[in-house]
């Protein structure tokens, strides 16, 4: 029986282990993918810290895969042996529920999860709903595909749905693994483009990243300085800090959004007057469907989007890891196949 290597966690808050397994045989409406590149997200944490409700473990974490399909199951007819995919978040849905009728696959009551209810990339191959697979452009690299199918995504589809138009004043709160690619959306989408980030020292790179201006929020209320130009028409918030989120609902124009993909267990705090007044709103949103993906990655390759990323082994998943979760990466963490 032909073997892999795969990185499991094999309880909560259990450490990163290297394991053989038995290569999966993809089953009805299943491919098989095997795995050129798997990004390392926030998100991990809720399989290695056990945070995520009825797990089963050993699990395979890792929901940001790049890869060639190798083999398809019964009945899949859209995919074939050889194509370019990729699988995120959003592992498969039900097709009956409400939601799915309704045709927001994104918000199934019975979604899957890749690497929460099944395991995910931080392995050599993986087992995938044919309905989760998006086709990856042949210009972007798997390495550079991997987390625009989750950061990208994210903020893409967040920025495309918010309501703003071209010219309009976008900002963009963050300036990490989910805020640099902001940057670089808002400035593609033709948005006069804000960044907001804590120092000046930040500032250089906002720039280089496409930003118009940017807003230290080191050197006073951001929200002010954002009125100084008649405040924005959304603000897409992706750092994960309640009170520096908070902090922004001033400093929307009126009917201004702001878009919230930064997630943080603590309360946004906000007044019904500062909402009332301007007709101001607050919209949480959650990454995509595979189409999505798809849409995600050719932006991206048409316009040079593009996220910056450290390399490492599946063999340094651990240290991959610590290097995320420490907040060190610049800015987003990728373990890459030898095979």
């Amino acid at each position: 029986m032909s073997r892999m290597k795969a990185v499991q966690v094999t309880k909560p808050a259990g450490n990163f282990e290297l394991v053989e397994r038995a290569i999966p045989e993809p089953a009805r409406n299943q491919v098989r993918i095997k795995v050129e590149a798997c990004g390392i997200c926030h998100s991990d944490a809720l399989v290695k810290e056990g945070h995520w409700p009825g797990i089963q473990y050993p699990r395979v974490p890792g929901h940001e895969i790049a890869g060639r399909i190798d083999a398809v199951g019964a009945d899949v007819t859209n995919w074939k042996p050889g194509q370019r995919v990729g699988v995120g978040w959003h592992g498969g849905h039900c097709f009956t529920c409400d939601a799915c009728r309704r045709g927001d696959f994104i918000l199934c009551q019975n979604e899957k999860i890749t690497g929460i209810t099944h395991d995910g990339g931080y392995a050599e191959y993986i087992i995938a709903a044919a309905e989760a697979v998006a086709a990856i452009p042949d210009d972007l690299p798997a390495a550079e595909a991997a987390p625009l199918l989750c950061a990208g995504i994210t903020v893409f589809n967040a920025l495309r749905n918010a309501g703003a138009r071209p010219g309009d004043l976008v900002a963009v709160q963050g300036i990490g693994g989910l805020g640099h690619l902001g940057i670089q959306y808002a400035r593609q989408m033709g948005f006069r483009t804000f960044a907001i980030g804590r120092g000046k020292d930040k500032e250089a790179l906002a720039r280089k990243l496409g930003a118009t201006h940017f807003v230290d929020t080191a050197a006073g209320d951001p929200a002010g300085q954002l009125q100084k130009f008649g405040g924005a028409s959304v603000i897409l918030a992706t750092a994960p800090d309640a009170k520096s989120i908070s902090a922004l609902v001033n400093g929307l124009s009126n009917n201004g959004k702001l878009v919230v993909v930064g997630a943080d267990a603590e309360p946004i705090t906000v007044t019904p007057i500062q909402l009332i007044s301007g007709r101001k709103s607050i919209q949480g949103w959650a990454s995509g469907t595979a189409k999505d993906s798809e849409d995600t990655m050719q932006f991206s390759a048409l316009t040079g989007v593009r996220p910056m990323i450290e390399r490492y082994p599946l063999e340094k998943a651990a240290e991959a890891y610590q290097q995320m979760i420490a907040g060190k990466a610049r800015f987003r963490v990728v373990l890459t196949m030898n095979s």
